[in-house]
């Protein structure tokens, strides 16, 4: 059974230690900026071209296939900064595997996920960020992220008419 866990961009944070001489806040930490390089401008060629949410290893399989030379490293590297500044999607599969795909809409938003084959749907959550709010608030906590899974079967997997 196919089940996967979304993941939500939280506000940046600096994870880096503050330690005399390292770059201040507003400093990407060296190696998570995605640079307009070649490989940066096939991995985003790849992800359009990918259906759904795919892992890094078949990102990367994609670029290979299309006569790029990608290292796998670079390809997880990439993914995980486009993920951080929320320029991609990502979700958490039942193995723990993070699966992305390119982002449909640059507003804030969940998935709704089919629990058998896997398809994805972007939804907004208006409902769902006001009641995170309104719980956070009256439990006195501030700066609050969250993550929300939305489980299904989608119309196909149902035996619906879509």
């Amino acid at each position: 059974m196919y089940r996967a866990t979304v993941t939500t961009p939280q506000p940046e944070q600096d994870v880096r230690d503050q330690a005399p001489g390292s770059p201040g806040p507003s400093a990407p930490a060296r190696g998570t900026r995605v640079r307009g390089t070649r490989q940066a401008q096939a991995l985003a060629a790849a992800l359009e071209s990918l259906p759904g949410f795919c892992s890094a290893q078949e990102i990367h399989a994609e670029l290979r296939r299309k006569g790029e030379h990608v290292g796998l490293t670079t390809v997880y590297r990439h993914l995980q900064a486009l993920s951080e500044q929320g320029s991609i999607d990502a979700i958490r599969d039942a193995s723990g595997e993070i699966l992305y795909r390119q982002c449909e809409t640059s507003v804030h938003h969940h998935h709704l996920t089919c629990r058998s084959c896997g398809r994805s749907v972007e939804v907004e959550g208006r409902a769902a960020e006001q009641w995170a709010a309104r719980v956070a608030a009256e439990a006195g906590f501030t700066d609050v992220g969250h993550t929300f899974e939305l489980f299904g079967l989608c119309p196909e997997c149902a035996g619906q008419p879509g």
